[in-house]
């Protein structure tokens, strides 16, 4: 983002889930570019089955890419990796028990967020114990070009009632950012809509914050 760039109050931001990829240089490559095509405020970094070993070998080369150019990353998988690659925080799926366990170890060293919450009673019972935020939607589920409407409609009910921030999965399409920012929710995610194939991911980035942008700047809309 430039830096002469007019700040926007209140303004929905990105957020990126890394795509399940085997080549780990492929996958660096394409991290580079997108986070060189605007803001994002976190990198969501997913295991997806990989060991132990080989998770935090491709942390260590991810984590270190997304810091440099700006953005906070999310460690979803062993959370013993995240400490070990100097990641900004854990993302924690596994319900309130799990979540729990890891606010107690650490969150005084780093962020711990959490996600898996199907119904307001699942994200309430989440939300009681103040992780940093809460995330609505699905890794590797964002195949429709609309984002899922109960993702939609639990974001818009957190944002509106609770103070903890909540990112919401967007879809395979760019534009799913602007439905995301109407719920009010602090953060969309994105991930096909970026990485997928022959999507260039910089191109991509910047026209997601151009409509955020645009979003936050229409009529009506409290600055």
């Amino acid at each position: 983002m430039d830096p002469m760039q007019p700040i926007i109050p209140d303004r929905c931001r990105l957020v990126l889930i890394a795509p399940q990829e085997d080549d780990a240089s492929v996958l660096e490559a394409a991290i580079r570019a997108a986070l060189s095509g605007g803001d994002v405020a976190s990198l969501i970094l997913p295991q997806y089955g990989l060991d132990d070993a080989a998770f935090q070998k491709l942390a260590e080369r991810i984590v270190p890419v997304a810091q440099e150019a700006g953005a906070a990353v999310m460690i979803a998988g062993d959370t013993r990796v995240a400490a070990r690659v100097k990641a900004d925080g854990v993302h924690v799926e596994g319900g309130r028990a799990a979540l729990a366990d890891a606010i107690d170890r650490l969150q005084d060293k780093m962020m711990v967020g959490t996600g898996g919450a199907k119904t307001r009673d699942d994200a309430l019972e989440l939300g009681e114990l103040r992780p940093d935020y809460l995330f609505f939607g699905r890794f590797g589920y964002d195949t429709d070009p609309q984002p899922h409407p109960r993702n939609l409609t639990l974001g818009r009910w957190w944002a509106e009632m609770i103070e903890v921030p909540c990112i919401v999965m967007g879809s395979s399409e760019i534009a799913s950012v602007r439905q995301v920012s109407e719920t009010g929710a602090e953060f969309v995610a994105l991930s096909r809509a970026v990485f997928g194939e022959g999507v260039d991911p910089a191109a991509a980035v910047a026209e997601a914050n151009r409509l955020l942008d645009e979003a936050a700047q229409a009529p009506g809309k409290e600055t």
